[in-house]
């Protein structure tokens, strides 16, 4: 399970897919979108947080033995934490911003990390063994996706307009700036 459709999200998707996870990605946006149909298209079932309540998305995709969160979103990544079986792993790849205080229920997130077996880890930066890792791992999402690959990258924009780009709101998944003479 991923929570999260950014372009981490998206990647992370791609990963579980790869190895032969059932995936479920649950995010705010709602369908029809670009991002529901990279999800689809991956092989991917998408649940927005909209239309579908943490309890919801429990019975629909049962216990994750992984969940992979890159939202940042404190509350909804603790709430998710139900969904995580005995013995699965739980990622934390988002980082929170400092929105103030967020409740949640510790005795029963630690009862179930100790007495389920489960692991809590978080990541952010890699050395680069895991971006040569990560390297291999995009070319193996383009031989088996290649369009939806393509479809990460909504825009390509001249160096010109990166002041904008870093502080205009997103319009696509990934935006990126193409120097001059390269694609």
């Amino acid at each position: 399970m991923v929570l999260g459709a950014g372009p981490i999200g998206l990647l992370g998707a791609m990963g579980l897919r790869a190895f032969g996870f059932d995936t479920f990605v649950y995010s705010r946006e709602t369908a029809p979108s670009r991002k529901v149909a990279l999800v689809e298209a991956v092989g991917a079932r998408y649940l927005s947080s909209e239309t579908t309540t943490v309890d919801q998305l429990a019975e629909i995709a049962g216990d994750a033995v992984v969940v992979f969160e890159a939202v940042g979103a404190s509350k909804l990544a603790f709430d998710a934490m139900r969904v995580l079986r005995g013995n699965g792993v739980f990622i934390f790849t988002g980082v929170p911003g400092r929105k103030g205080h967020v409740e949640m229920d510790a005795d029963t997130i630690m009862h179930n990390l100790v007495l389920r077996n489960q692991v809590v880890l978080g990541s952010v930066n890699a050395s680069r063994e895991n971006f040569d890792a990560a390297v291999r791992a995009l070319a193996e999402f383009v031989r088996l996706w290649p369009g939806a690959v393509r479809e990460l990258i909504t825009g390509r924009f001249p160096i010109e307009e990166a002041p904008k780009l870093l502080t205009g709101r997103p319009s696509g998944i990934k935006e990126v700036v193409a120097l001059e003479g390269r694609p």
